[in-house]
């Protein structure tokens, strides 16, 4: 990814009250808010313009991350719709400082925003569907640079939403990957920027262990949710993970997988045998 110079504006001083991002020499910018200062939001001139916005908060049946992304030719008229909502707690908000961003424009941005979450898959998405829009050739390739600045500033702004749970930060290697084994399941993993992954693939045992909801409920509790929200699926005596899922630490991740507490320092092994733990210390 190309590098950049973010400068981040704390209006309040605060990193989680209303803020502003800009990217050198790029004609964007982003400004974020917690919906409990939305009318201070409202009140700023950058958003009478054109821009795509993303409102983030927690689903209220299932407990994870969701998020609405959408595009509106005058953000603040459409924020104000979006009062009713009751899932999100924060905005952030993309416009053009040169005030160039057209309805096709945003269009295209809101689309390709959408299709870029959904394969992430760090958040429910509210709306999963956009008509998107054709662009010209030169206008595609300012869009793509624009989407590339979102990401970059997305992260700074208080949202993952566009970060590959696994991402390798540019002129690094790989981290190890490592190998997590309980009776007939198998799983793959490796140490990321927030916690642990467990790669697509991977599989856990299919029954929690004996005295798991007595002395680990959070634990039981967060296997059954990954099945009922499809994350984890029965395949024979034991259950698939459909997708990359990121955990808090490598024993969050192994407690998943042996069904009852674990220490992942432990669990987690490399190729040769070698527990993360011996691979930390080295």
């Amino acid at each position: 990814m190309t590098t950049a110079t973010i400068k981040l504006f704390l209006l309040r001083g605060d990193a989680k009250s209303l803020r502003w991002a800009e990217i050198m020499n790029w004609t964007g910018k982003g400004i974020a808010a917690p919906r409990t200062e939305l009318d201070d939001l409202l009140e700023r001139e950058e958003l009478e313009k054109a821009g795509v916005y993303i409102l983030i908060g927690t689903d209220p049946d299932s407990g994870q991350p969701r998020a609405y992304i959408g595009e509106a030719e005058v953000v603040r008229d459409r924020l104000k719709q979006h009062r009713g909502k009751e899932f999100w707690v924060s905005v952030i908000v993309f416009v053009s400082k040169d005030e160039n961003l057209t309805k096709g424009h945003i269009k295209y941005l809101e689309g390709k925003l959408i299709a870029e979450a959904k394969e992430v898959g760090r958040a429910e998405l509210e709306n999963t569907v956009s008509g998107g829009s054709k662009l010209p050739e030169a206008d595609t390739a300012d869009m793509d640079t624009f989407l590339l600045r979102i990401r970059q500033i997305l992260p700074v702004l208080g949202s993952d939403l566009l970060t590959p749970v696994v991402a390798v930060p540019m002129g690094k290697k790989p981290g190890v990957r490592l190998i997590c084994r309980k009776r007939d399941a198998m799983a793959e993993g490796q140490r990321t920027a927030n916690g642990f992954v467990v790669y697509k693939g991977s599989t856990a045992v299919a029954e929690d262990r004996p005295g798991a909801l007595k002395h680990v409920p959070t634990i039981v509790a967060k296997r059954a949710l990954l099945v009922k929200t499809g994350k984890l699926v029965p395949k024979g005596n034991v259950l698939e993970f459909q997708d990359d899922i990121e955990f808090t630490s490598p024993s969050a991740a192994a407690a998943i997988i042996c069904g009852g507490s674990a220490n992942g320092l432990i669990e987690w092994q490399d190729a040769n045998g070698r527990t993360l733990k011996a691979i930390d210390e080295v």
